[in-house]
């Protein structure tokens, strides 16, 4: 049934390859169990629900990656969507979580829409490349930055702002000891690395009196406390209008960077380099968003772990089905990842934010029209503790600078538009 659905045969894989390469690609990105619900919680909600609804909001995307697009990637809650959803959103400009997942809720739907309209390429085509690579440095770093506060590394100063914590004792200590072993296992390329020094990380807790175990497995906890709790009062105000489309913003380009990667990696780029099946794969993360608002968490998005399936030798959506089943069965573990501290997850974070610098690489740091505002989106998200504020600067520092200097054809009527929206918002709402 599975030959026969997924083509295992024809696509020079075997049903063993399949196997190995979804549970695979679980283990590579298994920590997003420990470290969404850790990122999200600090916004009040249910810490239990959280775990619940991540790992839900996983099989769902991944299921429909599988049956739908046939392809051996795997989907979850994004590193980055999750950071702004709690520190931007909640924290920062203070609104609460069921104001959030109503925007991550509008954000899937409007992706559906513009799926279906065909409108994806239209925007990704847009928005220069420069700053589609910014955006993803600027987010790793706005994401370690976020580890590194989070664990008492980097604590505030009422001189400086920012200063080093207290790294000798506490959850300072024990981060830095979790970064070292983490580290050691990426360069030494174990496979699952980074969920290997979570629980290590975890364990050395327990004698710190950091890491509280309550169990290994339990029923999961009720999805109640999060489920479907929306709030639709201020659903036409400009900051929803401002928080919508940053989300969708990182999750398009997100997506499509993840998929063109993995593809290249796997050789499965068709004769024009076109990803295949792309529409469905773009329907599947709608679906996994929308699942995920449902059930409470952050936007949804296609995993660059998926490579380390395809290394595997993952070639079908055989690969994804199991990575699926992975996160079904991780459910029952509930309390053992429930059971991990924030301490034990931040070098995640650190670390997941150095491979998203990678784009960094690919701009042309010598063209100061394109260097300028690449550096204003990078540097603004951490420093300014927003997403959205590096995207916006970014934008309109491109716009600006380009046609100052007499370069104004290379902005698209899209970013001229952007560009007034978001002087408008400068002007009349902050």
């Amino acid at each position: 049934m599975f030959e026969k659905y997924f083509q295992i045969k024809g696509s020079g894989s075997t049903m063993r390859t399949e196997i190995l390469a979804g549970i695979t690609t679980f283990l590579t990105m298994a920590y997003i169990l420990a470290v969404n619900p850790n990122i999200l919680a600090a916004t009040g909600m249910d810490k239990g629900a959280l775990f619940t609804a991540t790992a839900v909001a996983s099989i769902v995307g991944t299921l429909a990656m599988s049956l739908l697009a046939k392809l051996p990637f795997a989907q979850a809650p994004g590193m980055g969507m999750n950071a702004f959803f709690a520190f931007t959103v909640c924290l920062g400009m203070g609104y609460s979580w069921q104001f959030a997942l109503t925007a991550i809720l509008c954000e899937g739907l409007i992706f559906l829409v513009l799926n279906f309209f065909n409108l994806r390429a239209a925007i990704v085509d847009a928005i220069p490349a420069t700053l589609k690579n910014a955006i993803s440095a600027g987010i790793g770093l706005f994401i370690a930055f976020v580890g590194l506060q989070s664990s008492g590394i980097v604590v505030k100063n009422d001189a400086t702002l920012v200063t080093i914590g207290q790294i000798t004792s506490g959850t300072a200590l024990l981060a830095l000891i979790g970064l070292v072993i983490t580290s050691v296992l990426l360069i030494k390329k174990v496979k699952g690395g980074l969920l290997i020094g979570i629980i290590a990380t975890a364990i050395i807790g327990i004698p710190m009196g950091i890491t509280k175990f309550t169990g290994v497995m339990d029923v999961p906890p009720s999805p109640s406390p999060l489920f479907f709790k929306f709030d639709f009062s201020q659903i036409f105000t400009w900051d929803m209008l401002i928080v919508v489309f940053t989300f969708l913003f990182v999750d398009v380009f997100d997506t499509v960077g993840t998929l063109i990667g993995v593809c290249s990696k796997a050789n499965m780029l068709d004769a024009k380099g076109q990803i295949p099946n792309v529409k469905k794969a773009f329907y599947s993360d709608a679906i996994g968003t929308l699942s995920g608002a449902v059930f409470g968490t952050s936007a949804v998005t296609t995993y660059v772990e998926s490579a380390s399936g395809v290394s595997e030798g993952g070639r079908t959506g055989m690969t994804s089905l199991v990575t699926a089943a992975c996160f079904a069965l991780a459910l029952l573990f509930a309390p053992l990842f429930l059971s991990i501290p924030g301490a034990a997850t931040a070098p995640i974070l650190i670390l997941v934010g150095l491979m998203m610098l990678d784009p960094i690489k690919d701009i042309d740091l010598t063209d100061y029209s394109e260097a300028i505002p690449a550096f204003m989106c990078i540097i603004a998200m951490p420093l300014m503790y927003s997403i959205a504020e590096g995207i916006a600067l970014g934008l309109l520092a491109y716009v600006f600078l380009n046609v100052i200097s007499g370069k104004f054809k290379k902005v698209s009527i899209a970013m001229y538009i952007l560009a007034v929206l978001f002087i408008l918002n400068y002007i009349f709402i902050q």
